[in-house]
């Protein structure tokens, strides 16, 4: 029993992550796009406990890895390109940059998790890029250009110390 419950622990905080990312989306279907921003820094606060949490209590699961990724391409692909969309003036551009950053954030997870590094990640995290996105959202400015640079470094072999 104890042991199933200690399991379960890096996944609250996963689940967190996911929740911060939905209630963005929210907030920021609302028009409260600062607190939208706000929650995306908490659920990369969120992140990075739930796998120092795992490895700390020696139970890293592929459960918990699969989970980490469809929390994080919530928090950090989905509700970060939802706030650079409301804020932007609609063209051809915004709209390539609102396809490319989530699916270029999708591909740089799934290209982790098959082929897991260690000490360094390929490409920018995900992460990074929301942060990024928010940090924009948070002062209300947005820019299709750094959008879709922030895309390319994703999966680009641009190698990036871990924390």
């Amino acid at each position: 029993m104890y042991n199933s419950i200690v399991k379960t622990i890096p996944n609250l905080f996963t689940m967190g992550n996911l929740l911060c990312g939905v209630f963005s989306i929210t907030a920021n279907m609302n028009g409260f796009l600062r607190v939208a921003a706000m929650l995306i820094f908490l659920a990369a606060f969120l992140d990075l406990l739930d796998g120092r949490i795992a490895r700390r209590l020696k139970v890293d699961s592929e459960l918990g890895v699969g989970l980490d990724s469809l929390a994080d391409i919530i928090s950090f692909g989905v509700a970060p390109i939802l706030i650079f969309y409301t804020l932007t003036s609609h063209s051809w551009l915004t709209s390539f940059a609102f396809m490319i950053y989530p699916t270029m954030g999708a591909l740089r997870l799934a290209r982790f998790n098959a082929k897991p590094t260690s000490g360094y990640f390929s490409g920018i995290p995900i992460t990074f890029a929301g942060l990024v996105m928010s940090g924009m959202g948070a002062v209300l400015y947005s820019n299709p250009y750094i959008t879709i640079a922030l895309s390319l470094l994703m999966v680009s072999p641009v190698k990036v110390k871990k924390l």
